[in-house]
């Protein structure tokens, strides 16, 4: 659809929103979105990246996941805001057109989606390796085809197939997290059977790795948080897109508190941060072994399968989501607007291909074209990030105008904390670019998002 907007100049507010025509079905029920709301703060990163974080910053990482994790309110406050308002399957790289052009929506959405499709091949080959330390001999690659043939399809299928999926995925990591919560807070109170309390034994050294160590385990824990935007990309497929988003904001706060902040609490009361369990075994693990649960390593691998599985499925899902609202919108190619049964299915394909293809390269260029690409992607989610909170310092005073009575979702104390959040997020690019391990990803995210920024520009001109 062409643009009336030229560059720089963001839409009037009487134009027609693409996606509110786009003929994508309304199969998510509402205890889909509320579990995909909830599910989506238990991440792949939670399980699998926390332990790095921990041995850097030991104790202290509960103040670096605080930190990160108010951070991450405010961005789901100010993106819930503008998709109560305006529900869309293009999410943040819709409100992103709105408010400053066609190619800030080229370039939020386009790099989001590489960022997806990436993530589809790593945690296939994460997966993939769990199963195969169950079944020696099998093929990693096999498992990996299997995993994408299966989500591939259910995608395919109706969208009501990735809400079930998710909804059963959700379920099972919402009660393994909570289980492991509440076993871990009787044997800190001194009343699980078998265990003595460790009181505050292993909190005396709060900051161990000093001011850096601090950093490494605030920048872990900033990227364990990626996949919480799922939900208002899923909305705009809901029975109620309005209320769906309002309800999966409003309660962010207290799942990212309980998740994120309680279990690392919890695992750095029951476990010395030094503990090289903490990094070889991972965190939950080490804090079960602790707790003398049998079968810990293994019941913990079930857990991170189930949540790569679940993160495959909804970047599959985002993913295609993500590229037929660009299409939609006059920003890629026509051919993946196709829709049939109310599905986008060439958009499906297509970034199923490209999840693929990262696997292949994982096989064939490990040491360089994989891990350049890895660097690609580094920092991306901030990027988005940046772009919802510019987005909603433009937009609010338009959508107070075009909304009929007031905003379902407001941000909070507007506009200092969304001044707040940007100053956040700057101060986090200036501490990536100080770290050796993120200072590669910070530049080669940036040079592709300036080329995606550059792009855009381009094809904007060309089309006005």
């Amino acid at each position: 659809m062409p643009s009336n907007t030229s560059a720089g100049t963001p839409p009037k507010a009487d134009a027609p929103n693409p996606d509110a025509q786009a003929p994508l079905t309304h199969g998510l029920k509402q205890r889909h979105l509320s579990m995909i709301a909830l599910g989506g703060v238990i991440g792949a990163g939670l399980f699998v990246g926390s332990g790095s974080g921990i041995a850097a910053a030991g104790p202290s990482i509960v103040l670096a996941y605080t930190l990160s994790g108010l951070l991450v309110m405010l961005v789901m406050r100010m993106l819930g805001e503008m998709s109560a308002a305006h529900p869309s399957s293009g999410s943040f790289s819709a409100h992103a057109e709105r408010a400053f052009g066609p190619w800030a929506g080229f370039t939020a959405g386009w790099s989001f989606w590489v960022l997806l499709c990436t993530a589809v091949g790593l945690e296939g080959i994460g997966a993939a390796k769990i199963v195969t330390g169950w079944l020696p001999g099998t093929p990693e690659w096999a498992w990996v085809a299997l995993f994408m043939m299966v989500f591939c399809g259910a995608n395919l299928a109706a969208v009501k197939n990735f809400g079930e999926f998710e909804f059963w995925f959700a379920a099972l990591k919402v009660g393994a997290i909570s289980l492991f919560l509440v076993l871990g807070v009787l044997a800190i109170a001194g009343v699980l059977p078998g265990t003595d309390s460790p009181g505050t034994s292993n909190l005396t050294d709060l900051l161990p790795g000093g001011g850096e160590g601090l950093v490494i385990g605030l920048l872990a824990s900033v990227f364990a948080y990626g996949g919480l935007e799922t939900v208002t990309i899923a909305a705009a497929e809901s029975e109620d897109p309005v209320r769906g988003v309002a309800s999966a904001v409003r309660t962010a706060m207290w799942r990212i508190a309980l998740f994120y902040i309680g279990s690392m609490a919890v695992i750095v009361t029951l476990v010395p941060w030094d503990s090289k369990a903490v990094v070889e075994k991972g965190p939950y693990v080490a804090a079960l072994d602790t707790l003398g649960v049998p079968g810990a390593g293994e019941l913990m691998n079930v857990v991170v399968l189930v949540a790569l599985l679940s993160a495959m499925n909804a970047n599959i899902y985002g993913s295609s989501r993500i590229a037929y609202s660009l299409v939609q919108r006059g920003q890629g190619p026509k051919a993946l607007a196709k829709v049939s049964g109310g599905v986008p299915r060439t958009a499906v394909l297509v970034s199923c291909v490209f999840g693929f293809g990262c696997v292949a390269l994982n096989y064939w260029r490990p040491d360089d074209v994989f891990s350049w690409l890895l660097n690609m992607i580094g920092g991306v989610i901030l990027v988005v990030w940046f772009f919802i909170a510019a987005s909603q310092l433009k937009l609010r005073r338009r959508l107070e105008r075009e909304t009929p009575g007031k905003l379902v979702v407001r941000m909070w104390a507007f506009p200092v904390l969304t001044w707040v959040a940007l100053a956040a997020m700057t101060g986090v690019f200036v501490l990536m670019a100080r770290e050796p391990d993120t200072r590669v990803q910070l530049y080669s995210t940036g040079a592709m998002t300036l080329a995606l920024a550059v792009a855009g520009r381009v094809r904007q001109r060309r089309r006005s």
